[in-house]
Parts: C-alpha cells; structure tokens; sequence
C-alpha cells in the first residue's frame, strides 16, 4: 500500500507502483507460458534532445491499454520499448557542440527512458534495445549481407545535394530554394558513388500483399500510389541524324503515339550531351545548371511555370516517320520510367502548357465516344482520330481497342513491347554520414576479390559489385559474418571530408587496411602486412546506413534480443510471431512500412521468419495539436510537455485524458480545461472508494443490495467498456465509466465485489490509482493477474422498455411498455396516448412499422 493518506495523493501513488512494477518484474514476457500469446507494438523513437512531446504519449498510452487488458483476459503480453537512435540530428549536434554522437544519444535516450517510465507504461524493460548498441546494428549489418549476396545491393553514381563551401552532402531538408540551410551558401547537384537496394524487384510483391493485412485504407492506397504500378509499353524512338539510340520511353496511352509532337529528356538524361547541336549548347548548358540547383518536388510541382530549351535534335516517331523535336526540361526526372517522355500535348495537361508556352504543335488524337465537345486537354479514353499512317490505322478505335493494336504493331516491327512500368525507384542506401551502421563491405582489387570468390562463394552476389576510381576497378567483398560487427572509429572532426564522402573517409587508420579476406581480421595499413596468404590491402567502405536500416526490423529483434547466434531464433519467432498490433503515426505510412516490408520478404525468402507480411495489423493515432489548433512546434511556442502534466495533475489524469478528447485515430486540438473534469473523475473515484478518515467508504459492503437499475447499469459498462478496448474506442470506453462512477455516488450501497470490479475495468486507463484501491480493498497486486471480469447477459434485459411513439415519422409519444409487446397491444397503446390521439382523429392508419422495443410509427393517409 502506498499510502494511509485520506485524500488522492498521485505523488505518492504513483511512483509507488511504478517501482513496485519494476522491482516485481509485473511485465515480463514469458516465452515459457502456455498461455496464448499477444504481441502489441509502438513505432519506437527517435530519442531527440527536446524529450518526449505530448504526441508521444498518447500512441502509447493506446498499446498500453491493450496490453493490460489482454493480460488481464489471460494472454502472455509481448509489450516492448526501443530506440531509433542512429540518424542526422545527433551529428548536426556533435558538429556545433563537439559533443559525441554516442554520449549525446545516450544522454537523450536516458531522458527518454525517465519520461516513459514516469507514464506508468506496462513496457517489459529487458528487452529494450537500441539501434546504436553494436550487439544489434551486427545483425543489421547481417541482414545487409544477405541482400548483398542475393544481387539486391549494389553501387551506382546517383545526385546529392553538394555544397563547395561546406565541402558537405546536404539532406533535402538541409536545403531550400538552392540554398543550404546552414550558412545560405549555394548547393548544386552531384553525382556520387551510392549503394541501392533493389527494391523494385519486389514491386509487384509489395502490391499484391497489401489485401492480406488489416491496414486504413488511406495507408494501402499511399504504398500503391508509391509503388505505382501501371501497365503499357516501351516505345523505341530512332534518332534522326544520329547513329546513337534508341531513345526509349515509356506510356500507359501507346494509342496516341500519332499526337506525339515533341519528346522531352530530363536534364540528366545521358543522351543529352551528345545529341545537343553546337548551336543549341549554351543554352541547354545554362539550363542543366539551373535545373541542377532544384529539388524533385520543385520540378514536379504542377503548379510551376513549365520551362525548358531545345536540344537542337529530333527523334523518329515509329507510327508515322515524323520528325519530332527533341526537348531539355526538368518536369521530367531521370529517377522515373526512362527519363525521357513522349509528348502528347492534346492528352496530357504538363505537355499542354509546355506546349502553349514554347508555340509547340497541339494536335488532338482521342475524342469522347459520345462525340461531345471538350476541352483540351482531353485525358480520358474514348475513340482515336487523326491516328492514320502508312502501315498502322487506328481511327475509329475505342481506346480499349487501340492500345493492344498498337503494341501488337511496335513487337511486330521491333519498336516497342508490352511492359510494366512502376513509379518506386530502387532505394538510395546511402549517407555520407558518422551516425549511421557502418556498411560491412571491404574494397580491395580484381585480383584479391578472385583469391576468395571460390572459398566464399555463398557470401558473394550472382555478379561482382564494382567501382571505378582513379583508373582503377574496386570490387566490393563482404566482412564474413564472425567480423561482425563492425563499429565506428572515434574521430576527433564529424565535418563531412571535402570529397563527398563521410567524416569517415577523414579515419585514416580505420579506413585503409590490411585484411584478412578469410576472416575479416584487420590492422592498420601503416603497419607491416601480417604473416599469412589471406592478407590483402583493402579499403573500408565510407557510406553508412539510412537510419531507415535499424527500424526495418527491430520488432523481430524485440522476440528475442539477447540472442547473439542469431537476430532472433526460430523458437522464439514461433512463440511471438509477429506483431498482433501496430501503432504509430500515419507519418511513416509509406517509407518506413515499405522497407520494412522489404526486408521481412527477403527474410521470409530465406527461411528466417514465418510469415510473408510483417505488420497484420495497423493502427494510426491521430495527430494532437497545440491548443491554437496549430501543429505543435518550437516556434509557436504551443507545445506541451507532459512532464508538466504529471507533475500538476498526475500521470493517470493525463493518461485518461488523452484518451477522452476524441476517436484516437482523429486530429484533436489539446485543451488544457478539460484536464481538470478528468481529474475530478478520479478524485470521485478515490472517495466513493476511501472514506474521510482514509479507511474503506462505509457504503462499501461485501453483501450490499444493489437495485435492478444499478445492477444493469454495472453489467452494461462491463459490456460496453470491454468491447470498446477491443475496437480503440477509448473515449466512449471512459464515457461509459464516467456514467458508471456518476451512479455509484448516487447509490446508498455498493458491494465491495462490484467496486473491484469497477477498478479492474478502470486500470488498463489509470493503473495507478486502479492498483492502489484494489489493494486496499483487499486485492492481491498486480491488479492484472485478477481475471477480467465478465457481463452476465441476463442482467442487460429488462423488464419493461421504451417505447418511441411517431406519426408519420415524427415524434409524437413515449411509452414504458412490458418487454417483449405484441404489436397489437403495442398499437393499442400508442393509440391511446393522450399526445398520439390528436394526431389519428378522423384518419386511416394505412401502415404500422413496429420494431419490439423500440419505435412504432403509424403511417396515416
């Protein structure tokens, strides 16, 4: 017992459980327990100096009560808690403040860590990991060679922003309107030597797995439209005047290759130095350079001025033989289809307004099927027009008809074949930063990597990964799986090194090496070569780790985290399996649940999870704004810290009331008011339970008559708040307990069974206050191990219900009728209500709609 206090005193209370739970080990996970199991997980954090956010709280505060409510329904509860804590915010701060990125990330995670706990949240501590600890980044790297050898990691040169002052790679937010962030210094765009994952060879598996989980429709439909799958064809342009080419381009709409009248090639477009004439050059160059100073949603921006520059070239449209101008303009990246469209400014509306504004023909080639007159554009199918050339006819055509038409004619002629076409790009695996997983790859010389391709043939990819630098080709060798993990050198500088590369490249001692190509053993390449065959000079890989690689599996590593044979074994996956549910906010509702479900099908692949799908079920809280109804921020000064909260009101007060200000999933502006009615439910809580001089109330009694009313009312609010818990209904859930409390003021006795009872339904909500009375009324802790209590359905029915009187659809009466009423004696009654009468003289009934217990509606003439 915490306290003898008369009064609810939640200073006293409530770290007094919390260490209780602690010392107890209340919620550990029992891999060993037969009873069923429940697996319910947060997105976890990214542990940041400014601690934790009011947003935070409320996504965990959900998968608490479920996880307590699950215990208490006897599930073994898999609850854990973790750290996202690799990533660009502790190197921006190492570099102004000099501080280490590991002890400024330690520093915050221990803040962290107290905030959480401080919430009184049902987390199982042992098994808290954290991205940065090397015991878990090994198997992050693990994972990594495991698509390196399966060919879906490889090295490409792919632009990042750079900026010659810094001598730094900038993130896109670390750049704005050609400028970086930090000093305002011009950036450009540059090619630099990046490993990619081969996402996309698991784009038609990311799609069709989306059915089989339990996500929001919204979320579905946003990795579609990233994904974005669309079928049509490949279409090969010759070059006129050039003996370069094709130039390749693909289209959803191959029937309206007769409206092209003009092809445009994204500014990187590799065709676009050779095919540029010496006349157009200067201004093509002068345009790649400021198109090079954009990001991709500024160049995609619908709303822009579409801007652009002959190249002086045309290409050879293969329907008809036309001389189509070939164009340079950045509303046309490199990163998707081929580069290079196919212009059809009657049909589409980014070619006609690039049209309109450079004079270039519009020449319509589909009208609507019912022959009406639109305006152009025209985007929609209907019937193809002016589409006649020498040796292929499509007018007259509906669209369904004339796209297979046309294909079947370009694989006829050797321009074009059927494809699929998606809009995901292969994922930049990348940064040129300190705080990351090192990447686990060694570059040594042909000649080396051919030493050991034999022996390790099971680790090396389908085809060698290599890089030309200076001359000279490197090949990629991965470090055997004992080396790991490989960790990140101390460095005295976290400044970028001015060649592009991370700080790392700056770590002369850990970079250039002697290595064991067998082992993965290393000393510094400033010492002799060590005695033995297998030694070689190699160079480390520089590039770290997307902080996207720790959170792409953590909730694996969660069903087993001490584990150092393996990430997780196959024992424990079978116990927990994957997550049952998953919260977090909408925000990582693309990037972080597609790599995420990336990796799990490559596991699953290789024999090392159970199931295809990582998540089965999803959940997105809503966003919590400041009390302006503004998104919290710094700058609006609107945010709220919940350690003030606990501190004035108590943790269990804010628990409840985030989740009493609306539907969870909803966008709800914080109002610091409507704190204190919370408040005052669980005072109300504390007294009908604890008397005025700190002993039990003495309307409490273990063989109290409650009356029918009473008794119906408890059975409904057990109903009620257990099958709201089940659908994260969480407001209603406090609703109907605020019903319950009202009333339990107003009876004069109450059993001590039924307040039990009541405290059981309260405590996934408000467990603090929950443990402290049921221990006093005689409940052995945890309150969670007591079985959930059930609702008898026979106290719900009553014997007598009301009854809506309507005429005609509208009210006219109510009646308390015996449950279970004939229709005819339910009609005679309603037609002898003194308010009913007036509305039925000198009227035909023509029609009764009787719903038992409920309405009667008498429809007259």
């Amino acid at each position: 017992m915490a306290t003898k206090c008369k009064d609810y005193d939640f200073r006293e209370i409530e770290p007094h459980w919390q260490s209780f739970w602690e010392e107890n080990c209340s919620f550990r996970a029992d891999d060993a327990s037969p009873q069923p199991k429940y697996y319910v997980l947060d997105m976890f954090p990214y542990p940041s100096g400014a601690g934790l956010h009011i947003g935070h709280p409320e996504g965990y505060t959900a998968s608490d009560i479920i996880a307590r409510h699950r215990r208490a329904r006897g599930f073994k509860v898999l609850h854990p808690m973790g750290w996202d804590a690799f990533g660009l915010p502790a190197e921006q701060h190492a570099i102004k403040t000099g501080t280490a990125p590991a002890l400024n990330t330690r520093n915050n995670i221990a803040n962290f860590r107290r905030q959480i706990k401080a919430l009184g949240f049902s987390y199982d501590w042992a098994r808290e990991i954290d991205t940065t600890d090397p015991a878990y980044f090994r198997w992050t790297q693990w994972i990594f060679l495991q698509l390196f050898r399966r060919g879906l990691a490889y090295v490409d040169e792919r632009p990042v922003w750079w900026c010659p002052e810094l001598r730094a790679v900038l993130a896109n937010e670390e750049v704005s309107d050609g400028k970086s962030e930090i000093g305002g210094h011009p950036v450009e765009r540059r090619n630099l030597r990046q490993w990619v994952l081969r996402i996309t060879a698991y784009a038609e598996r990311l799609l069709a797995d989306l059915p089989e989980v339990d996500w929001p429709d919204s979320t579905k439909r946003m990795q579609e439209a990233w994904i974005g799958r669309s079928e049509g064809a490949e279409v090969s342009f010759a070059l006129a005047d050039s003996d370069r080419g094709p130039l390749k381009v693909f289209t959803t709409r191959p029937d309206t290759l007769f409206g092209c009248t003009y092809m445009v090639l994204a500014p990187e477009h590799p065709l676009v130095e050779p095919l540029t004439t010496p006349a157009q050059r200067p201004l093509v160059d002068g345009y790649r350079r400021q198109a090079a100073a954009k990001s991709d949603l500024e160049r995609t921006d619908l709303a822009k001025e579409k801007s652009g520059v002959f190249s002086g070239a045309f290409a050879v449209n293969p329907v008809n033989g036309e001389r189509v101008p070939i164009w340079i303009a950045d509303y046309v990246l490199m990163g998707y289809g081929t580069g290079a469209i196919m212009a059809v400014p009657a049909h589409d509306e980014r070619d006609f307004e690039f049209a309109r504004a450079n004079g270039l023909e519009i020449r319509p080639v589909v009208r609507p099927s019912g022959g009406e007159a639109r305006p152009l554009p025209f985007v929609g199918e209907g019937v193809a027009v002016n589409s006649a050339g020498p040796a292929l006819s499509l007018d007259g055509l509906p669209t369904a008809e004339a796209k297979p038409a046309t294909i079947a004619w370009l694989e006829q002629r050797g321009t074009g074949r059927r494809t699929v076409n998606f809009k995901l790009r292969d994922w930049l695996f990348s940064r040129q930063r300190y705080w990351g997983e090192p990447i686990p790859i060694v570059w040594v010389d042909e000649a080396d990597y051919r030493r050991f391709a034999a022996s390790r043939r099971e680790e090396l990819p389908p085809q060698p990964v290599t890089y030309a630098e200076g001359g000279q080709v490197r090949f990629a060798l991965p470090l055997p799986a004992p080396a790991l993990p490989l960790q990140l050198p101390e460095i005295e500088s976290y400044l970028p090194a001015g060649s592009g590369e991370s700080p790392l490249a700056n770590a002369t001692s850990w970079l250039e090496i002697w290595c064991n190509g067998a082992t993965g053993e290393s000393v510094p390449a400033s010492q002799p070569r060590p005695q033995g065959e297998n030694w070689v000079r190699a160079r480390r890989e520089t590039n770290t780790m997307p902080q996207w690689a720790g959170s792409c599996w953590y909730y694996l590593r969660f069903t087993d985290p001490r584990n150092d044979r393996a990430f997780a074994s196959p024992e424990a996956l079978r116990t927990w399996g994957m997550p049952d549910i998953y919260i977090g906010g909408a925000e990582h509702a693309v990037l972080h649940l597609l790599y995420a479900r990336f990796w799990h099908k490559v596991l699953f692949d290789l024999g090392q999870v159970p199931q295809r799908e990582p998540f089965p079920k999803l959940f997105h809280q809503g966003i919590i704004l400041g009390e302006d109804g503004a998104k919290m921020s710094k700058t609006r000064g609107n945010v709220v810290n919940p350690d003030t909260i606990i501190a004035s009101h108590g943790t269990d007060t804010l628990r409840l009331y985030l989740m009493f200000l609306g539907p969870l999933e909803d966008m709800k502006p914080w109002n610091p008011r409507g704190i204190e009615g919370t408040h005052r439910f669980l005072q109300k809580i504390w007294r009908e339970c604890i008397g005025p001089e700190g002993e039990i109330n003495a309307k409490v009694s273990g063989e109290a008559e409650e009356s029918p009313e009473f008794s119906r009312l408890w059975h409904e609010t057990l109903r009620k708040v257990g099958s709201d818990i089940e659908a994260l209904r969480f407001n209603t859930a406090i609703s109907q307990m605020m019903i319950f409390a009202n009333a339990v003021q107003k009876e004069p006795r109450v059993r001590r069974s039924t307040l039990m009872g009541f405290l059981q339904i309260l405590a996934p909500f408000a467990p603090h206050l929950a443990e402290e009375l049921w221990q006093r009324l005689g409940g052995p802790s945890p309150i969670h191990r007591a079985p959930w209590p059930a609702f008898d359905p026979a106290k719900l029915t009553t014997a007598e219900q009301k009854l809506v009187i309507q005429v005609k659809g509208r009210h006219r009466g109510e009646l308390m009728v015996p449950a279970g009423l004939a229709e005819a004696e339910a009609l005679a009654l309603a037609r002898d209500h003194p308010r009913v009468r007036p509305h039925l003289e000198g009227k035909t009934i023509q029609r009764i709609i009787y719903i038992p217990g409920k309405i009667i509606n008498l429809v007259t003439d």
